[in-house]
């Protein structure tokens, strides 16, 4: 019986700390953060980046409302906003672009 309610108890826990997690990231952006059973990597979604402040100090996010989502797989703390992903962001911004020229 105690084992059972001590089982709960972690459990309980557990579901509490992920969903502090989850308010956490989504106070910096992050749409959604699932963790793979190891919890080292997560399934991410969060707004792209607006493209005019890519070359600022500090990066905006487009509002989520744009429909512009980055859906992403790597580790769980990801920033949406460090150099990372915003060298990808310009990236797929010059890809694009000449993508559109050529046509």
């Amino acid at each position: 019986m105690v084992r059972i309610k001590m089982r709960r108890a972690i459990f309980l826990l557990a579901a509490l700390v992920s969903l502090c997690s989850s308010l956490l990231w989504a106070a910096e952006g992050i749409i959604s953060s699932v963790p793979d059973p190891s919890g080292k990597f997560c399934h991410l979604k969060f707004p792209a980046v607006i493209e005019e402040t890519l070359n600022w100090d500090r990066p905006v996010l487009k509002d989520p409302s744009d429909g512009d989502i980055v859906d992403f797989y790597g580790p769980c703390d990801y920033d949406p906003l460090g150099k990372e992903q915003i060298a990808r962001q310009k990236y797929h911004l010059r890809r694009d672009r000449r993508t559109d020229m050529d046509n």
